[in-house]
């Protein structure tokens, strides 16, 4: 597990970060032919070791304060299923963490569309922290940062929601 981050919470707390994840360990690449969303025998899921994984990450955000968040996953079934074995409250979906892997052309238009959504929630005053879980191919649009499984980072946005800064957390 990663190193603790003293400052984690509160830069959290700030109004101006988030912790974007990608899910954890779901074998294979991309989703059979024919998937359908909202049906998880359609689609690439988590395995065992990728459970596992999602509730050592939660267990390491306790540990770093997070208690709780306020949790907003794609709606593919290894996001979900990641978000929830965190451990950190509900999980709500939002249709633009949805993962553009097979329309690649969707990018631009649906990072903004994440933009959008990040620059709402961040302007709530509601101190709890934000956590997304998503796909690859998202988090690069929106931060440059290419992630692993279960990889989460710290990403610094701007009052329009665009990531300005992100480190890996894990």
């Amino acid at each position: 597990m990663p190193m603790a981050n003293a400052n984690l919470l509160s830069e959290l707390q700030s109004g101006s970060s988030l912790i974007i994840m990608r899910h954890a360990d779901a074998p294979g690449i991309g989703d059979p032919p024919g998937y359908r969303i909202g049906d998880c025998s359609t689609q690439r899921n988590l395995g065992e070791y990728g459970r596992q994984q999602a509730k050592e990450i939660g267990a390491w955000l306790s540990k770093q304060g997070i208690s709780e968040a306020r949790m907003f996953s794609s709606p593919w079934c290894r996001c979900l299923d990641t978000a929830v074995l965190l451990n950190k409250g509900p999980v709500t979906t939002e249709r633009s963490l949805g993962s553009f892997f097979n329309e690649m052309s969707e990018s631009s238009k649906q990072t903004r569309e994440l933009e959008a959504f990040v620059r709402q929630q961040l302007s709530k005053s509601n101190k709890l922290p934000l956590i997304l879980v998503t796909h690859q191919v998202n988090t690069y649009a929106y931060t440059g940062m290419s992630v692993g499984v279960g990889q989460m980072l710290l990403v610094k946005v701007n009052s329009q929601g665009k990531a300005i800064s992100s480190r890996a957390l894990n």
